[in-house]
């Protein structure tokens, strides 16, 4: 296994900023990619599913790694269907229109889809590289570890995914939690808006702020904090908070504003859609800014 990674975020369809971040890596240094290739935002110029996807497989064929995020979990369900031949992944208005782009470029269900469906399940939910750990939105040690009890490798297979798709099995809880990483209910009475203007009673919780203590320490894509309660967070199984002597990890998903930085010494988001980074990892067990490479 590599002892350098250059670690790439969530690329949505959008070739152009795939060609981007790369060429910010060192081009001697394999890329660990995080998950998310597909789904075009609605306000992208030139969504490019396949361009992205074969640019994706040709650099793990040649040395990279990638996990699963997401979106690639939702296709897979999307294209595929229950013993009673209903999609596993409804085809409602929303979930339409989040999977448009690759939708618009392979069909629903047409071999071409499945095909790259089958290519994502190959994908693996985390990745421990020796020193280094990769998942798209949540290292959660008790689920991980619940799931390898299955799959040691961290891939998930066909006959799961009807459990998946229910959503009530402990192992479907924990694979959605690699990739959509955990929500909390606040406590009776209170409730933010989103940034559309939707009221919400759980709240996303930043698991790698292990020193976190309030509601608003650990909340995430909350427009307004002063919304959320003043108390405590209380422990939960449902966040396993990373601890700070743990390998570095990192993760895309969570489409964090603002300048990229780092999260702390061992923990980094690198998902910045209005600007873009990659990490150059070279074996360091504390993260440092300087790795930190940015889209001009």
């Amino acid at each position: 296994m590599a002892d350098a990674w250059t670690i790439v975020p969530d690329l949505h369809a959008d070739i152009d900023r795939a060609r981007r971040l790369l060429d910010l890596g060192d081009p001697n240094v394999p890329q660990a990619f995080l998950g998310d290739f597909i789904d075009a935002s609605q306000d992208a110029s030139h969504p490019d599913d396949a361009a992205v996807l074969a640019l994706v497989r040709r650099q793990v064929a040649q040395g990279a790694v990638a996990v699963m995020g997401n979106h690639e979990l939702n296709a897979i369900l999307y294209h595929r269907t229950g013993v009673d031949g209903v999609a596993l992944r409804s085809h409602n208005e929303k979930n339409k229109a989040q999977h448009r782009s690759f939708v618009r470029r392979f069909g629903t269900a047409t071999p071409e889809a499945l095909d790259w469906t089958r290519w994502f399940l190959d994908l693996p939910l985390w990745l421990d590289l020796g020193g280094l750990r990769l998942v798209h939105a949540c290292w959660s040690q008790p689920d991980i570890d619940l799931i390898a009890a299955r799959r040691p490798d961290g891939r998930l297979a066909e006959e799961d995914l009807p459990e998946i798709a229910a959503e009530q099995s402990a192992f479907a809880r924990a694979v959605n939690n690699l990739v959509t990483g955990p929500e909390l209910p606040l406590p009776e009475g209170h409730g933010f808006h989103d940034a559309h203007g939707q009221e919400r009673h759980r709240v996303r919780i930043a698991w790698w702020r292990s020193s976190a203590r309030t509601w608003r320490d650990a909340a995430l894509s909350v427009p307004r904090p002063e919304e959320l309660p003043q108390g405590l967070v209380p422990r939960s199984d449902e966040v396993a908070f990373y601890p700070k002597d743990a390998p570095p990890v990192f993760m895309g998903h969570y489409k964090m504003q603002g300048a990229p930085r780092l999260e702390g010494p061992v923990t980094a988001c690198l998902d910045y859609p209005e600007s873009g980074c990659v990490y150059g990892w070279r074996g360091e067990r504390r993260l440092h800014s300087d790795n930190l490479r940015v889209l001009d």
